[in-house]
């Protein structure tokens, strides 16, 4: 086990109405709001509504800004940070799932200082201040309410990048699994699958004497798995709603991958893919991640094993351990299928292979030379990937 610092300071605030608590819990840090949110399903449901009614019970003053969409844009951003600067914000308020989040804390970043707000993301500079933010999640999966990350894309250079700050970390999050029960299947499913591949992400590791953590990865990606079947059968059902909710959170609350280095190969070329096709993101990395698995599953073949034998309990098979780790990653493949999602390139409408060398390409440069820490990926291995997503 690796040396670590476990800090996770945002608050949750679990469970039905809790979104009442709103105004009044942001009194001590803001007497002026950005209130951030996406494409009108949070006005449609009564939710901005009700978090108007808690924001002028408490006496906070509130400006509006909606339209994110999938894959936050650079663009929004500017306007957002443009309304705080004018108007004095201290507070950004996140109203909706991982994109508005993410937007949410660009905004966040790029209020307090003088320097482009890109700059960050595309590791030139540093924010030297940043603004709070709240989160009132209604799409669980990105785990954006408790991580210190958000990722952007330019619209102009066909860029998506991450960037994380500890700073970032929202001071509270309110998360009521009433609020996602009217998401609808595909973005039910698409949630399921970014907090399983988040916990993968943590669990393919070289890290030796991590069996805690790997015990805790099996059993949220188990909870994710059994909740997925349940929540196609009983969309209504709040309990499972509830440990959908949950689990997104402690995917990427650092909880996980204490101790032990992830890989996070997949999603550097995910993010390449979605910048280049808009595609959504969770859609992206269920077709890739099982590509990425087939390919680097020889550099260590137990750890596939024991993912294949404790997630999908799949039987050992002493005369042909490769057919256990690819029947795991066909388990990985069937569900992400019958969950609805894509498991190819070609079924995100992606069919001219000769984009795959640009793609392939940026991933290398964004990565800085590499990308992966399981397996030190470069150009012609991501290429590679992508062809076996194709």
């Amino acid at each position: 086990m690796e040396n670590f610092v476990y800090h996770n300071p945002t608050k949750v605030l679990f469970g039905k109405d809790a979104e009442d608590a709103v105004g009044r819990e942001i009194v001590p840090y803001a007497e002026r709001v950005l209130l951030h949110y996406g494409q009108g399903s949070a006005e449609k449901s009564g939710l901005l509504g009700r978090i108007r009614r808690s924001l002028d019970e408490a006496g906070v003053a509130y400006y509006e800004l909606g339209g994110v969409m999938p894959n936050p844009r650079l663009s929004l951003v500017h306007e957002g940070i443009d309304i705080c600067k004018k108007n004095g914000i201290g507070l950004v308020l996140a109203v909706g799932g991982g994109s508005v989040i993410d937007s949410a804390k660009a905004i966040a970043a790029g209020a307090p200082n003088s320097d482009n707000v890109w700059d960050y993301f595309s590791k030139q500079s540093k924010p030297k201040a940043v603004l709070p933010v709240a989160v009132v999640l209604t799409i669980p999966g990105s785990g954006s309410e408790s991580s210190q990350a958000a990722v952007l894309t330019n619209e102009e250079t066909q860029e998506k990048l991450d960037f994380g700050n500890d700073r970032l970390r929202p001071v509270f999050s309110v998360l009521n699994p009433q609020l996602t029960v009217t998401v609808s299947p595909y973005y039910t499913a698409m949630g399921i699958a970014d907090a399983m591949a988040h916990v993968m992400e943590a669990y393919f590791t070289d890290t030796p004497h991590v069996d805690v953590t790997d015990r805790m990865c099996e059993g949220v990606l188990k909870s994710l798995i059994k909740c997925g079947y349940m929540v196609r059968e009983q969309p209504d059902n709040y309990e499972v709603r509830a440990e959908i909710m949950w689990a997104s959170k402690v995917a990427i609350d650092g909880t996980l991958d204490a101790g032990r280095v992830g890989d996070w190969g997949s999603h550097y070329i995910e993010h390449e893919v979605s910048a280049a096709y808009d595609v959504a993101h969770a859609a992206g990395l269920t077709a890739v991640l099982p590509a990425w698995m087939r390919y680097v599953y020889q550099h260590n073949r137990d750890r596939f094993i024991k993912f294949a034998m404790r997630v999908f309990n799949i039987e050992y098979d002493p005369d042909d351990p490769d057919m256990t780790v690819l029947k795991g990653i066909q388990s990985l493949k069937d569900f992400f299928r019958l969950m609805g999602l894509p498991v190819s390139l070609r079924e995100l409408d992606i069919t001219d292979k000769k984009e795959l060398d640009k793609i392939a390409e940026n991933a290398e440069r964004h990565g800085g030379g590499s990308i992966g820490h399981f397996v030190e990926l470069k150009k012609d291995d991501i290429r590679a990937i992508l062809e076996l997503a194709f």
